[in-house]
Parts: structure tokens; C-alpha cells; sequence
């Protein structure tokens, strides 16, 4: 016997507000959503990709040269990527009627080998034009529990300021940044940091910047 399974409910999503996130380990971006579906919602399993939208806002010259090493040469003409994939994360939603808000945390990085961080640190002011795409699982039903993959179609769009990227990460490292380095490259540093008496690893580079 055929039993009939009725439909998922249709999923909306949209981005409220973001600002850094309270009591993380570290630092860490906190995603304001609003969901809508078109019927009960026993509960979302989703994955999320939180991308940058290169070409949906403007550099100036200096910014471009700042971008340099991460988005080719824009100059004349050129043309950047589309977009560059800044994480991934995952959210547990728990049962809704209609409509729900939930926290999305996205956690922030120093590494400069990452694309997505040498984008954000290169920004001046304005903000960062964000895509993110929701895709999953999806559990529903009255008449028992039913369950249906959610496609890469649901998205959002959203322009984080890039102060508050700023304010979240000067919580951590206030007027910092970091740099990864090898181990060898380490302790040559600490062996120069010592033989010279400099107190700090900033004095340390400042005089090997200066070659003295």
C-alpha cells in the first residue's frame, strides 16, 4: 500500500543583525537569523557556508593593493572572484510553527594563510557582503516524523560592518594580529630576540624591518 508523504514546508531565511559573540573560547561572530517555513518545523539539522561576495562592494587604490596577494591585480579593468568561501558552520534549530530566530556562530580567524582573513584585515570601514547558503535536513510532519534533504538553494544575503569584525577581534588580540611561522624560522627569532635584549617581538621586527 502507497501512503502518501506530504511535502517539507518551503524554508525563508534572513539575516537580522550580527555582532561579536558573547562568552567564546574565541573569537567569534554571532549570526542573527530569522527563519520562516510554510508549515510546523519539528526541528533543522542545516550546514551552512558563509561566503564573501568580492565584486558586491567597491576598493579604493590603497584597498586594491592590499588585495593584492588575495584577489590578482584589479586594476585596469581586471576583474576579481566571485566570491571566496570564508567557513563553514552547522546549527541544530529546534522546533517552530511559522517562524523562529535562531544564533548562528561563526568563529573568526588570524591566519594569514587563510584567504577569507587577509580579505577582512585588508578592509579600511564599510562593510563585507556576505552570501550564505543553508543546506540540510529537515524533519516534519503531524502524522509521524518525516525527513527531507534541504537543497543549496536556500541563501541570504547580508552586509557585515567591518567594524564589528574589528570589535570582535580586538576583544582577543587588542591591536594585535598573528602570524604563523615554522618552527626553525621561531627559534632563529628567539635566538636574534635574546642575543639582542629586545623585551618584545615587535622591537625585534621592527629592527630586522629596518635592517639595523
Amino acid at each position: 500500500m502507497n501512503i502518501d508523504v506530504a511535502a517539507p514546508p518551503a524554508l525563508a531565511f534572513c539575516v537580522a543583525g550580527a555582532g561579536p559573540a558573547d562568552s567564546t573560547a574565541a573569537p567569534a561572530l554571532s549570526f542573527t537569523l530569522e527563519i520562516e517555513a510554510t508549515g510546523p518545523v519539528r526541528s533543522l539539522m542545516l550546514d551552512v557556508q558563509v561566503r564573501i561576495a568580492v565584486r558586491r562592494r567597491t576598493y579604493d587604490a590603497a584597498t586594491r593593493e592590499r588585495l593584492r596577494e588575495v584577489l590578482g591585480d584589479m586594476h585596469a579593468g581586471a576583474h576579481a572572484p566571485a566570491s571566496l568561501l570564508w567557513t563553514r558552520a552547522t546549527l541544530l534549530v529546534p522546533p517552530f510553527a511559522e517562524r523562529t530566530t535562531a544564533e548562528l556562530i561563526v568563529p573568526c580567524t588570524y591566519d594569514f594563510d587563510v584567504a577569507s582573513a587577509k580579505y577582512l584585515m585588508a578592509l579600511g570601514d564599510g562593510g563585507v557582503p556576505l552570501d550564505l547558503l543553508f543546506a540540510g535536513t529537515i524533519f516534519y510532519g503531524d502524522d509521524g516524523l518525516h525527513a527531507a534533504r534541504i537543497p543549496w538553494e536556500c541563501e541570504a544575503a547580508y552586509r557585515l560592518p567591518v567594524a564589528a569584525w574589528r570589535e570582535t577581534m580586538d576583544r582577543f588580540y587588542p591591536g594585535q594580529t598573528w602570524l604563523r611561522v615554522r618552527r626553525e624560522t621561531l627559534d632563529r627569532l628567539a635566538a636574534y630576540k635574546l642575543a639582542r635584549a629586545h623585551l618584545s617581538w615587535d622591537d625585534v621586527l621592527g629592527e630586522l624591518l629596518e635592517g639595523r
